[in-house]
């Protein structure tokens, strides 16, 4: 895939994950006004972590990463036929394993919660994972048919998918949880059931699409082939870089839990409002990478690759890098005016805008995972991610704990978004100067002056934003608006005066980036059919 073709199918797949962004913040207005930064809320977010270590471990991060490559390079040199056989194998051992493990963990909690005392905290959140481990299996082999479509080039259907949790979410919310007891306690189970009913959901709705691209339902138990061990080779690493790094993350909400019971809820809604541009840019951008990285590493085409991160790193910069100055001057209007209403008060909307504050600094350093690892891996190549992984995890543990002893209480769970800021900028850069090191620069150079540039566009734009919030807020003030209303027209004002600041010094300042873009943008309109924007070709 050329960088024009990636871009048009980064755009498809931003598509949807802006529209299931969307759903996800409607979701989290719901949720704040049900359940707020209740502990019922904050149980909920430690249980869910579980099964998405699972989907990470088994689903789109360490399998997916070991299987592309090898189901790519069975495509190009053996036929679809072959490449199916293995996918057949694959998934019938994913099936398998994780089966096992829902059984054994499902098990463990019950024996666990029948000896517990019924008033202790963690019993909730047991008693919701229990209901959610199931959630796992449903999911991890979605992940791994959206890691299949990918390679195929398919990205509309598996982007799409997620929206499905989010759908779940909401009519659960709206429709069944006020029925279901009088605390948030008891009708949070019913999320629970949701988050289980939507794996199965997500699963489904991929099923036709496989087959129209040439899977039979079917099990296979070889597992004897050569390939087999080849994925689960690369896969072994991975999964332990991985799993480090969602263990750590799941401790840190479990530490959080322990500081107060509103901690990991406000952490968790500060989470939601970075993966907005982080899904609709980073994300999207990176799902496409990896087959394109895999298909020029089977082609030994390395300067293609250093090419395509040259442009990707350049372009996510212009987006992200003013995205994560906005959201730090107008964080607390922008939580209050989305979120503060019904349960969530305005002592919620500072702890989490808090938060907010100190993830945001790191919408480009958690981008940086997102180019270098697929990058890693179309080489074959998930030890070296999984070493870095490691000691940036460690890193982040100890800034963790370090900020949970020393600072206030109200400051304690800002330490854990820092913690994954600073880890995450260490471990993109040390995975690229590693990967200079093994197939050649991408262009440290311009992208070095690229970034100075897009500094200094950002900072400009970032003072222009914080004199009109407070200007536009008294203005807006003396005509009369209040409320909400005021709110939501000073912080729409900022952000247009903002996105106007920043375009007109971007033109003078960033007059690459801003035409690379735009050029790219404008020749997906031209050129994109419907078969690109299902990825029907190759």
């Amino acid at each position: 895939m050329q960088y024009r073709n990636v871009i048009k199918s980064a755009v498809v797949v931003g598509s949807f994950v802006l529209l299931s962004r969307v759903f996800g913040l409607i979701r989290d207005i719901i949720f704040a006004s049900y359940f707020g930064t209740s502990l019922a809320k904050s149980a909920f977010d430690v249980a869910f972590r579980i099964p998405n270590l699972f989907r990470r471990l088994f689903g789109e991060g360490a399998l997916s990463a070991s299987f592309i490559p090898v189901f790519t390079d069975t495509l190009e040199h053996e036929g679809k036929e072959e490449a199916w056989a293995l996918a057949r194998r694959v998934i019938t051992f994913l099936i398998v394993i994780l089966s096992e493990i829902t059984i054994i963990g499902i098990i463990c909690i019950t024996v666990f919660l029948h000896f517990a005392c019924p008033f202790d905290k963690i019993c909730l959140v047991l008693g919701l994972l229990r209901i959610m481990f199931s959630y796992a299996l449903f999911i991890c082999t979605a992940a791994l048919s959206m890691a299949i479509l990918n390679s195929f080039h398919h990205f509309a259907v598996p982007a799409a998918t997620p929206v499905l949790l989010n759908l779940a979410l909401i009519g659960t919310m709206i429709l069944i949880c006020p029925h279901m007891g009088y605390t948030s306690e008891e009708r949070i189970y019913g999320v629970a059931w949701a988050v289980f009913a939507a794996g199965i959901l997500q699963l489904v709705v991929q099923v036709p699409v496989l087959m129209k691209y040439g899977y039979r339902i079917g099990i296979s138990f070889s597992w004897e082939d050569s390939r087999i061990r080849k994925v689960l080779i690369l896969m072994m690493p991975a999964a332990l870089g991985v799993g480090v790094t969602q263990i750590n993350v799941t401790v840190g909400q479990i530490l959080a839990y322990n500081v107060a019971d509103w901690a990991p809820a406000a952490l968790s809604y500060a989470e939601h409002m970075v993966y907005l541009p982080l899904g609709l840019f980073a994300t999207s951008l990176g799902t496409v990478l990896l087959p394109a990285f895999s298909q020029h590493s089977a082609r030994s085409d390395f300067g293609q690759i250093t090419s395509m991160i040259n442009k990707a790193l350049r372009h996510l910069m212009f987006v992200m890098i003013p995205a994560s100055i906005g959201m730090i001057i107008l964080a607390n209007p922008i939580i209050s005016l989305i979120l503060e209403s019904g349960s969530f008060s305005a002592e919620s909307t500072k702890l989490t805008a808090r938060a907010l504050q100190f993830y945001a600094p790191g919408l480009f350093a958690f981008s940086l995972c997102k180019i270098f690892a697929p990058a890693f891996y179309s080489l074959k190549d998930t030890v070296t991610p999984v070493k870095v992984s490691v000691c940036a995890i460690a890193l982040n543990f100890c800034l963790n704990v370090a900020g949970i002893v020393f600072l206030p209480l109200y400051y304690k769970h800002t330490s854990i978004a820092l913690g994954s800021v600073i880890a995450e900028t260490v471990n993109g850069a040390i995975l690229a100067w590693l990967l200079t090191k093994r197939i050649g620069s991408p262009g440290w150079s311009q992208i070095s002056n690229s970034l100075v540039r897009i500094l200094i566009s950002a900072a400009i734009m970032g003072v222009g934003v914080y004199i009109a919030y407070d200007n536009l807020m008294s203005l807006l003030a003396a005509i009369g608006l209040h409320g909400k209303m005021l709110i939501g027209a000073g912080v729409l004002g900022s952000i247009g005066i903002g996105i106007l600041i920043y375009g007109v010094v971007a033109l003078a300042l960033c007059r690459d980036e801003f035409g690379e873009i735009m050029s790219a943008l404008k020749n997906r309109k031209q050129s994109i059919s419907p078969d690109d924007a299902c990825g029907n070709g190759n």
